[in-house]
């Protein structure tokens, strides 16, 4: 009798023999579907199955072996909406296989024949198998549609783009359109500059009570204010989002190119301000905002002192107290808006430690487990003209900015005087900020 005569050609009189049996083919299948088919069933069947599980640890293994030599191609991939869309088939397609091939398993087992005291345990393993395998792969399978659609949906076409003089920008704009204004203007402006090599971040904060915000002669705003966005107390950079959705004949192409008027008017002025060109920008619903850190389990900072939270002229809403605090997205969004005896500056810093505190807690464990609600959140906070093609070259360059502190430069009193500000010295700030790390001498 040949070794896998039991497996195929039991002898079913023996219920210890059958039991055992029962629990190889069930166990075997679940490591490697098909193989309870190849043992005891439809062998070509069970040779089309292993030979699919084989296939798909082999590309899981090259995906790995891809990510750990060459890190942006592999991103580059896997944020790709086609990619995307095959993998999510290749993973449906796989839980049904296995789904298939586990109900067979079963019925391989011959559950009548084995010991009256095993056929319970045996039953729940099968329905603990599929639990484990075909809910794991659909799950996955699940999630990469979700990560699809959420791709599409925020970022924009567009094809692979080099940095300028070695690095990328970034403009972010925190819109607040609250109940108390008209339209939205930006309340928090930022602009991100990401060195190409290594991923370190310089962070140029501006505030939004900005005057005379400078045009280049390229600007459509240089002909309304050829000296700059001067026309008395209205005329605070933040302003200048609203002034362009008004007038949206200055910029005709920005919906067709899936931006806003207001959002090319705040580039336009920051590029000015700053001396250097804005590639990307990022518009953050700052009421979506709540949402977005209740996705990622909250966002923790470190307070030297408490922070009073409320409106000026209004009751005190509470108090953050000092020391290490886990702020959920509702506690967050106050921390960044509060106004309750804080200058616009103190509110600056306060909206920069939410932005690196993102940035250094965004764990892959945490989008892992968090994906599909992060993925929602973001459909819903973010507007951004950055492509989907650079997805993979800025997700590469934000594991690589985990490795250096961010550079803050705020563009602030006494820095920088908000009223009359000196912009020949903001664009040499910016240049220093930015600038190379001078070699070390030999």
């Amino acid at each position: 009798m040949s070794l896998v005569s039991p497996l195929r050609l039991p002898d079913t009189r023996q219920p210890s023999l059958m039991t055992r049996r029962g629990w190889w083919l069930l166990g075997l299948n679940l490591l490697i579907p098909g193989t309870a088919q190849l043992l005891a069933g439809n062998r070509r069947w069970g040779r089309f199955a292993v030979g699919a599980t084989f296939t798909l640890w082999a590309i899981a293994l090259a995906g790995l072996a891809l990510f750990l030599l060459w890190r942006p191609v592999a991103l580059t991939i896997a944020t790709n909406v086609v990619s995307l869309w095959v993998a999510q088939l290749g993973l449906v397609f796989y839980a049904v296989l296995w789904l298939a091939t586990t109900i067979n398993a079963f019925t391989l087992v011959r559950l009548g024949t084995v010991a009256p005291t095993a056929r319970g345990p045996l039953a729940a393993f099968t329905a603990l198998s599929l639990v484990l395998a075909v809910g794991t792969t659909g799950w996955a399978a699940w999630n990469t549609g979700v990560g699809r659609d959420a791709l599409g949906a925020v970022f924009a076409d567009g094809s692979i783009e080099d940095p300028i003089d070695g690095r990328y920008t970034i403009l972010l704009l925190g819109g607040d359109a609250g109940p108390d204004r008209t339209g939205l203007r930006p309340d928090s402006i930022s602009l991100a500059s990401i060195d190409a090599d290594s991923g370190a971040v310089t962070m140029i904060g501006i505030p939004r009570n900005l005057y005379n915000a400078p045009f280049s002669e390229g600007s459509p705003l240089w002909g309304e204010f050829p000296d700059g966005y001067t026309c008395g107390d209205d005329c605070l950079i933040s302003y200048l989002y609203p002034y362009a959705e008004e007038h949206p004949e200055l910029y005709p192409d920005a919906e067709a190119e899936g931006s806003t008027p207001g959002i090319e008017a705040m580039r336009d002025a920051v590029e000015g301000v700053t001396g250097i060109p804005v590639q990307y920008t990022a518009l953050i619903d700052m009421q979506g905002f709540e949402q977005l850190i209740d996705a990622l389990g909250g966002v923790t900072v470190t307070l030297e002192q408490p922070v009073e939270v409320g409106t000026n002229g209004r009751p005190l809403e509470f108090v953050i107290p000092a020391g290490e605090q886990r702020l959920d997205g509702f506690t967050a969004l106050w921390f960044a808006r509060t106004r309750y005896n804080i200058t616009d500056y103190q509110r600056m810093e306060h909206q920069r430690q939410l932005q690196e505190a993102m940035l250094r807690q965004l764990e892959p464990a945490t989008v892992l487990t968090r994906f599909q609600a992060i993925a929602e959140a973001g459909t819903q906070v973010v507007k951004t003209d950055i492509p989907q093609a650079m997805l993979g070259r800025f997700a590469d360059l934000a594991v690589q900015s985990r490795e250096h502190p961010v550079k803050d430069l705020e563009l602030v009193p006494p820095t920088l005087d908000n009223v009359n500000p000196d912009y020949a010295v903001a664009r040499q700030l910016v240049a220093d900020a930015v600038a190379p790390p001078e070699p070390a001498a030999p």
